[in-house]
């Protein structure tokens, strides 16, 4: 019987489970055996795996997380890693191998192709940042808890005459708090893709409660940068190199109130984004996706990324996922300024 391992990492994710589920059950209609490998590539390099069958993912289609775990582990980091993933690959004799995740581990899947290794990907990424595809699962579950959250900060904002602002994920894309900030009724929405001017924010604040607003919602995500900088909580990196971000929102809270006399609260909504149960939208994407991977498998088409374009399940090359980030285009967040204040 041929195998296929599969692994889940990076950041975990809405709609994880889902996946895992589409391709324990299609691959094993099939005629597959499915190898699950714990904690993302460092399950690959200590060859740490077991069997999925039915029996193991039955019940997981609406539970968040992962049941293989995950970690932000790249082999790249040493030589002698990169050898015992290919080591794993043949020990096990996989006839293929299923990378589910985002820019990082995919990064590594497309290197490992190159190599030769039998590799197919599914973008995962509550950014919704990975290039290729229309939209990754994860991303509709976390923009819409980041609304419901925007939608909760009005009703305590006006309560109490307040700026609120919210401090919601996206490293160098603005997806979540552009479209959350939208949904929500944000006065203003600060991204990583327009560097923003604290003295204009403030303005347009002023602006509001001259004539008559009594409260405001600025909606900012964590990397969203002044235009002489960006604030960070450490310069520490992760083995892909990423500093770690945040506080932004703080910073921006105190200059407001600084800046403004108006009583400003700050809101960190963290990884409530991503935790939870996923919504229909990414469980179903998420089916598909691990539906159309095994697919890739069977085809022998290696080195290629499952990807949604309009409401098709496609493929594209992994280099095309991984070469550059899908962010936000301005003429987008030109609409959006349109509602600001």
């Amino acid at each position: 019987m041929k195998k296929i391992g599969i692994l889940t990492g990076g950041g975990d994710c809405p709609g994880l489970n889902s996946v895992i589920r589409a391709i324990v059950r299609r691959g094993t209609q099939e005629g597959y055996q499915i190898l699950g490998f714990r904690n993302g590539w460092r399950g690959v390099i200590e060859n740490d795996s077991f069997e999925l069958n039915l029996s193991t993912v039955s019940g997981i289609l609406p539970k968040g997380g992962t049941i293989l775990g995950t970690s932000r582990t790249n082999p790249y980091k040493k030589p002698e890693h990169v050898q015992k993933v290919k080591d794993t690959f043949k020990t096990n004799d996989l006839f293929g191998f299923i990378a589910i995740g985002g820019e990082d581990t995919l990064g590594v899947a497309s290197k490992l192709a190159k190599e030769g290794l039998r590799i197919v990907g599914v973008p995962k990424t509550i950014d919704n940042d990975l290039n290729g595809t229309d939209y990754t699962f994860g991303y509709d579950t976390a923009l819409n808890i980041a609304m419901e959250c925007i939608d909760r900060l009005h009703s305590t904002a006006e309560s109490h005459n307040r700026v609120m602002v919210a401090e919601i994920m996206g490293r160098h894309a603005g997806w979540i708090a552009l479209e959350s900030g939208l949904a929500g009724g944000a006065d203003a929405i600060l991204i990583p893709e327009v560097p923003f001017d604290i003295n204009e924010v403030c303005e347009l604040i002023k602006r509001r409660h001259a004539r008559g607003k009594t409260f405001s919602i600025i909606a900012v995500a964590e990397g969203a940068t002044f235009k002489d900088g960006f604030e960070t909580q450490d310069q520490k990196l992760d083995e892909f190199g990423h500093v770690r971000l945040g506080g932004i929102g703080q910073r921006v809270a105190e200059l407001i109130e600084k800046m403004t006399g108006f009583e400003t609260r700050v809101t960190v909504l963290g990884h409530i984004q991503r935790g939870g149960s996923p919504t229909a939208f990414d469980r179903v994407l998420g089916t598909r996706f691990g539906s159309h991977a095994v697919e890739l498998v069977k085809e022998e088409k290696f080195g290629y990324m499952v990807c949604l374009r309009g409401r098709n399940i496609e493929s594209v090359p992994l280099d095309v996922a991984v070469g550059t980030l899908k962010t936000v285009p301005p003429e987008y967040y030109k609409l959006a300024n349109a509602f600001f204040g």
